[in-house]
């Protein structure tokens, strides 16, 4: 029985409140066990900065850094801010328990004990252990954490935006205080590959200057890519900016550039890095330069270099097949050349077959546009122009077809072409056929990235130059200046000056814009941005209503008939003028006596005969520019098909 004494009433537990008449394990069981403070809800998923610091054991530097690399950021919680502390900067426990299990980190406690060692030898005045201990400094690498954010190829070009632009602006700094030479040396080399790429690739859509820098759009692999690149200044450090978390990233998005471009490359069947020596660097002033030529040398060697281990091979299968079977008939060699032979002669047959259809079809757009301009257009003339754009369009056909069959066959197109879609070629096909000079003192890269991209060719003053300030087949020469130098009055005059510009404009427009608009001293049309959409915002400017009637044929037409007319006024006298004038009031006012039925009737008939003569305008310009070019390329061709 114990100490229990009959007739009083048992004593409560000690553990159970004084104000519950349960027992505690009864009250366990029913409410659980209580809490300590910290350790569950907001309090537990959200811990601050400090908090994660002394948990990692590591110092603030280094935490900062592996969030960087890591790509982890604060978060706010929802609601209420745990242990009501406004203003604080929280993380999520998940992301901390991540980056406790990084390998990076391993490597940071390694090299703060390997700084212990070193400064512990320079303390003791021991430079030369010290400088032999940083030989075995530990070293890490960033290639797991690219594999892990981005684990997938486009997920990577998706979020090469802020890597391009600080690639770009590293590119453009000096080299001081914290900010090394290797790095910014590691940028420049960086933004020329991708700049190499881009222009060989035709991938640029769009550009713009703006005060900032010059904004680039390119399309790869169906993922749209912007950056921007500084303007060509020096560029003034403020001092006010923490490098250490610009440099940081620098180093995570390097390794991401390298993996992109490693890719990039390799679809062109092009080893990254490009194999660039010394010389390649000294003989171009700029690194975009001799990426360029590296790279289309590159090209046709990996070009190259598959046609002839294909040809080694199926060499090697012969080989093997007649010490198989026996020496090879030599009749089985002669029929071969017989056909090759026989091949040739049809080749270069068609190929004249075609020169005379081409020859009759410009024959006949000069007399069908002689004939437009003398009669007047009727029905049955309407009938019969339709059947001879139908026969112009079947020699154009003809031709197009033989010059596609005839890349395929002959393989002409390289390596870059094959793998180019359709729109970059269209892009390709802008500035086909036009060379273009950048003076001295306009900025050359990004305009030499965007002419490269869209077909042209590029020269500079400069003894790397491709092409000489005298060459005749220059098209263009672009000047930024009030007024041309005498030094230029010794250049052939074939030539177009023109401002910087006009060649932003025709690639943002994807048309030739007339040069007179951008010529040496004249003012400017204004420099639309590509990216503004006119119908969400329900304004267009003048400008872009007017390329667009460029573009259908319908501006060059009214600019001609202004021409004409200030040439007959500047033909009749003053007094003929003003009587001209008045004779043309009194008919305006006689005509706006009759009937608003014969008027309405009058004014549809003109209409509809301008726009008749206009549309057989433009599509006779077109299709003899088409054959021209067509014309030009079989003559050129004709040579490589002549009979053996």
């Amino acid at each position: 029985m114990g100490n229990r004494v009959k007739g009083r009433v048992k004593k409560k537990s000690i553990k159970a409140a004084s104000h519950s008449s349960m027992g505690s394990k009864r009250k366990l069981s029913r409410m659980g066990k209580k809490r300590k403070a910290g350790k569950a809800g907001l309090e537990a998923t959200f811990i601050g900065r400090s908090a994660c610091v002394k948990r990692l054991q590591i110092t603030l530097k280094d935490f900062r850094r592996l969030c960087i690399l890591k790509g982890i950021y604060p978060r706010e919680p929802r609601g209420r801010t745990p242990g009501n502390k406004k203003g604080q900067v929280y993380y999520h426990i998940k992301d901390v328990r991540a980056i406790a299990h990084e390998p990076i980190l391993e490597k940071f406690r390694e090299f703060r004990a390997f700084m212990k060692k070193v400064r512990k030898a320079a303390g003791r005045n021991e430079k030369d252990e010290a400088s032999r201990k940083e030989k075995y400094a530990p070293t890490y690498t960033l290639h797991h954490l690219v594999r892990e954010r981005y684990p997938r190829f486009g997920d990577a070009l998706n979020d090469l935006d802020d890597a391009l632009t600080l690639v770009y602006l590293f590119a453009a700094l000096p080299s001081e205080k914290r900010i090394k030479t290797t790095v910014t040396q590691k940028a420049k080399r960086l933004a020329a590959s991708w700049g190499a790429y881009c222009a060989t690739s035709s991938s640029v859509t769009k550009s713009f200057v703006s005060v900032k820098g010059v904004y680039f759009e390119a399309n790869i692999l169906g993922s749209t890519i912007r950056w921007i690149v500084p303007h060509s200044f020096t560029q003034n450090v403020p001092p006010d900016v923490d490098y250490r978390v610009m440099l940081t990233f620098f180093e995570f998005y390097e390794t991401l550039l390298g993996f992109v471009l490693f890719k990039l490359y390799s679809d062109m069947g092009v080893r990254y890095p490009l194999p660039i020596t010394s010389a390649d660097q000294s003989g171009f002033s700029s690194l975009l330069a001799a990426n360029l030529h590296v790279l289309s040398r590159e090209v046709r060697s990996a070009k190259g270099s598959v046609s002839s281990a294909v040809r080694e091979a199926v060499e090697n299968n012969e080989a093997e097949s007649a010490t198989n079977e026996g020496e090879v008939d030599e009749a089985d060699t002669k029929e071969k050349k017989d056909l090759e032979k026989k091949e040739a002669k049809a080749r270069a047959k068609k190929s004249r077959d075609l020169i005379k259809s081409v020859d009759v079809a410009l024959n006949r757009i000069a007399d069908d546009s002689d004939d437009d301009n003398e009669e007047d257009s009727d029905a049955d003339d309407d009938g019969e122009e339709g059947e001879g754009s139908a026969d112009l369009g079947a020699p154009l056909k003809a031709a197009l077809e033989s010059i596609t069959m005839e890349e395929q066959n002959t393989g002409s197109g390289t390596e870059i072409a094959s793998t180019m879609t359709d729109e970059a070629t269209k892009r390709r096909r802008l500035f086909a056929g036009l060379t273009f000079f950048i003076s001295r003192e306009v900025p050359r890269g990004y305009l030499e990235l965007i002419c490269l991209s869209y077909g042209g060719k590029v020269g500079w003053e400069g003894e790397d130059s491709p092409i000489s300030v005298k060459d005749a087949s220059i098209t263009h020469h672009i000047v930024d200046r009030p007024k041309l130098p005498s030094s230029y009055n010794g250049l052939p005059s074939s030539r177009e000056y023109v401002q910087p510009q006009w060649i932003l404009d025709c690639a943002n427009f994807h048309f030739l814009l007339p040069c007179a608009r951008y010529g040496i001293g004249t003012e400017l049309p204004p420099h639309l941005s590509p990216w503004v959409n006119d119908e969400e915002e329900g304004y267009k400017p003048a400008y872009a209503e007017e390329v667009e009637k460029m573009k259908n044929g319908e501006v060059l037409e009214d600019m001609d008939e202004v021409s004409d007319e200030n040439d007959e006024k500047e033909d009749i006298s003053p007094t003929e003028y003003k009587k001209e004038e008045e004779e043309d009031d009194d008919d305006e006012e006689g005509e706006e006596e009759e009937d608003e039925d014969e008027e309405e009737e009058k004014k549809r008939s003109k209409k509809r005969k301008n726009a008749e003569v206009r549309i057989t305008n433009v599509m006779h310009f077109f299709v003899f520019f088409s054959l021209m070019k067509i014309y030009i390329y079989i003559v050129r061709r004709q040579n490589q098909y002549k009979p053996i």
